[in-house]
């Protein structure tokens, strides 16, 4: 039951209080994504004080509350659970270069958040997302279809913002998605991008904005990889728009949307790519994420494709996973 915007009764509970888990949390409440918010961290002045300055504003929010803890029945009965906890990116630092402090970390957490919140759906935000999605979907021995990742729905955000920028067009009205890893070697498929009902090269702006070219393309697609780093050298962190994007994937879980999203699951043989998490379109809704099976990709994507899961299965191969 849709109550004001927020599912009734339902519980997103958020796994860190540093500034993607605090800014998960405030795009919760301000959208209204569930009903009952919950913030995890093992720091209770953190944990405390971001709950606090959070509950002070929601006066001027919908009609979602806010608690926190630093012992784990903060978990207890969620419908979902994202995980932000983990060692932090920083500048001139791959994503894959803190898959060991994370997936650690993942093994304390892991057992003792299934056991709190048995049915809830995961969904892993922490970096390296993929590596740590195989971690997480074998630790808690649930179906890939509960255990998942933001993927790249953060980066397709970038890459859509960027072409509507360019064409001068709402970004709502370009459909392009980036898939494979969320890193360094995740790619746009562009095959599949339109503006509209167009193909991206066939676009032909109405106030005589000149059409892409091959070239530009190559240069956007560089421009997302990029875009992490460069906030993360200005900033030390990148958060809003990750907060944003998680409780937009709760929204689209508790209110049973059926929307599409570039979410990382463990594939099971699609496009030949087995028991590695990669990020494809997906149907993400009440029974979880599940890839889309009749997404075409063009041939030389297929092998940008395949040359994510081999980064990946290197990756947990030297993790031991």
């Amino acid at each position: 039951m849709i109550f004001m915007g927020v599912v009734e009764n339902s519980k997103l509970a958020i796994v860190g209080a540093g500034s993607v888990g605090a800014s998960l949390a405030y795009a919760a409440l301000i959208r209204g994504s569930a009903r009952h918010v919950a913030l995890y961290d093992i720091n209770e002045a953190k944990v405390d004080a971001e709950v606090l300055d959070l509950a002070h504003g929601t006066q001027f929010t919908g009609v979602s509350d806010i608690v926190g803890s630093k012992d784990l029945i903060a978990v207890e009965g969620a419908h979902v659970v994202v995980i932000t906890a983990g060692a932090k990116q920083h500048p001139g630092q791959t994503r894959l270069d803190l898959a060991a402090t994370n997936v650690r970390l993942l093994e304390q957490l892991m057992p003792d958040l299934v056991q709190h919140a048995p049915e809830a759906f995961y969904v892993l935000v922490t970096n390296p997302c993929d590596v740590l999605t195989v971690a997480a979907h074998r630790m808690s021995e649930l179906p890939p279809h509960r255990v998942f990742s933001s993927g790249t729905v953060l980066d397709t955000s970038r890459l859509r913002r960027l072409l509507a920028d360019r064409a001068g067009i709402s970004t709502a009205s370009v459909h392009a998605y980036i898939a494979g890893e969320h890193g360094d070697t995740g790619f746009p498929v562009w095959s599949n991008a339109r503006i509209g009902s167009v193909p991206i090269l066939d676009w032909r702006s109405p106030e005589s904005v000149p059409p892409f070219a091959a070239e530009e393309l190559d240069r956007i697609a560089i421009d997302v990889r990029d875009a992490a780093y460069k906030v993360i050298k200005g900033k030390g962190a990148t958060n809003y728009a990750i907060g944003l994007a998680g409780a937009r994937i709760v929204e689209a879980l508790l209110g049973d949307e059926h929307a599409i999203m570039p979410v990382s699951t463990v594939l099971g043989g699609l496009y030949g790519v087995d028991g590695i998490a990669l990020s494809v379109p997906s149907v993400v809704s009440a029974s979880g994420a599940v890839p889309v099976t009749e997404t075409p990709f063009a041939a030389d994507e297929l092998t940008l494709l395949h040359r994510s899961a081999d980064t990946l299965a290197a990756s947990l191969r030297t993790l031991g996973l």
